[in-house]
């Protein structure tokens, strides 16, 4: 029962952050009001301020999105695909996701926040699944010979991570101004492509 009820408490509050992102999407986080996220996920009142201190606390949950996403993205990849190729399917999905679903004003500013906010970021948190996935395909990768053993595991996600943060900030500072999925697809296995054995 109790087991249950979690799952129920769970699946409550997975319904608030994708209602709510569903809406800043289509309306605009500015525009967007509590009552419509209220509204739209069906729930009470109560049931919302139990999860959320208010909608600023959602901004957090965009961590939670990119994790969903992810995990999406990975059921449809083979399981034979190269641990370099798998990188960059991810990587040129995710920024797609991000073009088309996530404002650029929003997201910069969220960006730019975590420069001055002394609080942990969700999106820096490396217990996230996105951190733990790249830890062991990247482990994978240097166990294969796919990727160089010159730089440690750790090293080598951080400087993924930096990569996909340099071109997702360059998109912003932008505006938004060119297709963020095709500058990915062009840079992203450049840039990381020097990790890669030759």
């Amino acid at each position: 029962m109790k087991g249950r009820n979690m799952g129920k408490k769970q699946s409550l509050k997975e319904r608030i952050i994708e209602v709510s992102w569903e809406l800043f999407e289509e309306k605009g986080y500015e525009a967007t009001t509590m009552n419509d996220i209220i509204e739209k996920a069906q729930v009470a009142r109560g049931s919302f301020y139990y999860y959320f201190k208010g909608k600023e606390s959602l901004l957090d949950t965009l961590a939670n999105v990119f994790d969903n996403k992810y995990r999406e993205i990975m059921k449809g990849i083979p399981a034979d695909t190269s641990v370099f190729d798998t990188l960059m399917i991810l990587n040129f999905e995710t920024h797609t996701f991000i073009e088309k679903h996530i404002d650029h004003e929003l997201l910069g500013n969220m960006y730019a926040s975590q420069l001055t906010n002394t609080a942990a970021s969700k999106l820096l948190d490396k217990d996230r699944y996105y951190f733990k996935l790249l830890g062991e395909l990247l482990k994978r990768g240097q166990e294969n010979g796919e990727i160089t053993i010159e730089f440690s595991v750790p090293e080598l996600v951080n400087n993924y991570v930096i990569l996909e943060r340099a071109l997702v900030s360059d998109w912003c500072m932008k505006n938004g101004s060119f297709s963020l999925a095709e500058y990915s697809k062009k840079y992203m296995p450049l840039f990381f492509g020097e990790f890669r054995v030759k």
